[in-house]
């Protein structure tokens, strides 16, 4: 139940001042266009006290770059031609982010991405967890409604899975939904988006807004936008790529999350996660809210009760396109 939702301390979307703790990061893919905006933000975050930037080329000019911005963190970039330069990114991180991977041009959906992402996914959780199999793993490479699943069968297969450490980053539905709502009401208040990350998965749950009434020709074109929104994005750049700097503030934001409750806050998230919520129907991963502690996700929170016929009808359209999404991911591991 969301009942809970009063008692918690939601993530404040401007980072902490606090003294922070000891908090390496590392971000894999950190020169391509969501990774460096990313680890941009991630330098000006105080709790982060070290980044990790790895890519094929390119890193150690954005280490550079952003290691003039005067905060105490110290960054360092590695390579593919670096010896050991995954691995020295890696060790000793408590967040690793994975942005790596392809944009998406015009025409495509996230799942025309999997067949270049999913290895590059599979190769990083890999070293992952051969390097830092404690850290917490917060996916953003497309399709994630795919990826998080071949991690998870990455971390499974090397013996150090746990559940409670691998997301999948679905903030940044959760963050457009509240912009578009936003833009109705006058002020941005937080928009509920549950399922996975890709079309009609995407479930914003608009009967939770306070104070929001919609009609339903409304309430259909703010569901599809939602749902579609990178598109209005991949057109705009007319094929110079995707949504890399609002996935870029969303991923930081969910970092800043992990690192908020793992100083000790209680804190309320959305992600795509492990859960057995829809147990019964087959499907092991959904994005829902999860309250955040030290060791990752402490409890998953169901659906509430009250939201309307409408979306009900979402959510049940949506668990075969995951299924089927969750199986191309386990499969590809288990058949490479």
């Amino acid at each position: 139940m969301f009942a809970t939702r009063n008692a918690i301390k939601i993530a404040a979307r401007s980072f902490s001042t606090a003294s922070p703790l000891q908090s390496k990061v590392a971000v894999l893919g950190a020169a391509g266009g969501i990774g460096q905006p990313l680890s941009l933000l991630l330098k000006t975050n105080p709790r982060v006290t070290e980044l990790g930037l790895y890519d094929i080329h390119n890193t150690p000019g954005v280490a550079a770059d952003i290691g003039h911005i005067n905060t105490l963190s110290q960054v360092s970039g590695y390579t593919a031609k670096d010896q050991d330069g995954l691995k020295k990114a890696l060790e000793g991180a408590e967040l690793v982010v994975i942005p790596a991977g392809v944009p998406r041009k015009p025409g495509m959906t996230r799942d025309d991405l999997f067949n270049t992402n999913a290895g590059i996914v599979r190769d990083l959780a890999q070293a992952c967890a051969e390097v830092c199999p404690k850290a917490k793993l917060l996916i953003i490479s497309n399709p994630v409604n795919s990826t998080v699943p071949i991690a998870t069968e990455v971390f499974k297969k090397a013996g150090v899975y746990d559940a409670k450490k691998i997301f999948g980053v679905t903030s940044l539905d959760l963050v457009r939904a509240s912009r578009f709502v936003g833009e109705k009401l006058g002020k941005i208040t937080e928009v509920p988006v549950v399922g996975g990350h890709a079309g009609v998965t995407i479930i914003p749950l608009f009967s939770q807004v306070s104070g929001l009434s919609l009609t339903d020709a409304e309430r259909d074109a703010l569901t599809h936008r939602v749902q579609f929104g990178g598109d209005e994005v991949v057109k705009a750049k007319d094929g110079a790529g995707s949504a890399t700097l609002s996935m870029a503030y969303a991923g930081a934001r969910f970092a800043d999350s992990l690192l908020r409750a793992e100083a000790g806050e209680d804190v309320l998230e959305w992600a795509f996660v492990r859960t057995d919520l829809f147990k019964n129907e087959g499907l092991e991963f959904f994005s829902t809210y999860v309250k955040l502690d030290k060791n990752g996700v402490k409890e998953i929170l169901p659906l509430p009760q009250n939201i309307s016929e409408y979306e009900k009808e979402l959510v049940k359209k949506a668990i075969p396109e995951l299924k089927k999404s969750e199986t191309k991911g386990v499969s590809f591991v288990g058949n490479n």
